[in-house]
């Protein structure tokens, strides 16, 4: 397999756009697809290329409608890492995806092994950022924000019943700890670097705990953004109908309380 070799062996192949498997069509199994430059290992200038996120890889094309990639990035046991903005530079979203061993949280990025890639906007790279770092760590407990509820109640489950995201479950009991008498929770913003640096580690497939010095506002906007960036919410499309068909009979006839109850009991597939 392509990431038993060196890890300089990978980033040559793949910096010459060697690594080149037969590929499905682009938007088959795509994870997510669009325009980035790359910058080209010798030469140090930029490349605009079409990248396509799978399962494990990130592929890149010469444009939309080439069938056989150029080259390709394997992901697993790797980073990928914002890189500080430089203010001299304005309007250049670097980010790069740094090669190690798999599973290794504390490993040190390798510069001169990492492949540095731009994106178009700040939005954008945070976007791909996001993307790829659920591809590398989804296997460990990571990549949650984004990831489908189900997908993450799932793998939970291997280590004891779960209902709910243990990250849900670590906010909510927190906030009913510390935060029910907070004057406007939900509504006044956490520490924003705070809120970042806790999304990574649960992304990276760490646990991190909250203390006695942690910012419940901090906690609730962990939460509202982890609800946020669901691929589909908590009350899931196809029972949209039914859910506002329970709010009309509750408005209309609190008789009806007890029925609409015992329906809703009978509604927790979703979290089964």
């Amino acid at each position: 397999m392509l990431c038993t070799r060196s890890k300089s062996m990978v980033m040559s192949e793949v910096s010459r756009g060697s690594c080149r498997p037969a590929s499905p069509s682009l938007h088959e199994g795509a994870l997510k697809a669009g325009w980035l430059k790359k910058q080209r290992s010798i030469m140090k200038n930029w490349q605009l290329r079409w990248f396509v996120l799978r399962s494990d890889q990130l592929y890149f094309y010469k444009d939309e409608e080439e069938t056989k990639p150029q080259g390709c990035i394997p992901l697993q046991g790797c980073l990928v890492n914002e890189l500080t903005a430089n203010p001299d530079e304005p309007g250049r979203h670097l980010f790069e995806i740094v090669p190690g061993g798999t599973g290794e949280k504390d490993r040190a990025p390798i510069s001169h092994e990492s492949f540095l890639l731009m994106a178009n906007s700040q939005s954008d790279m945070d976007d791909w950022v996001k993307a790829i770092r659920r591809v590398i760590w989804a296997p460990f407990g990571g990549g949650i924000f984004g990831q489908r509820l189900e997908d993450t109640v799932q793998y939970e489950k291997k280590f004891g019943p779960r209902l709910a995201p243990l990250l849900v479950e670590q906010c909510v009991d927190f906030i009913r700890e510390r935060g029910l008498d907070e004057e406007g929770l939900f509504r006044m913003p956490g520490q924003a670097n705070l809120v970042r640096e806790l999304q990574e580690a649960f992304d990276c497939g760490d646990k991190p705990l909250f203390d006695s010095n942690t910012d419940v506002h901090t906690v609730a906007s962990l939460l509202k953004l982890y609800l946020r960036e669901l691929p589909e919410p908590v009350i899931p499309f196809s029972k949209y109908e039914d859910f506002l068909t329970c709010a009309q009979l509750l408005a209309k006839d609190e008789e009806k309380v007890c029925a609409v109850y015992l329906w809703c009991e009978d509604f927790e597939w979703y979290c089964e």
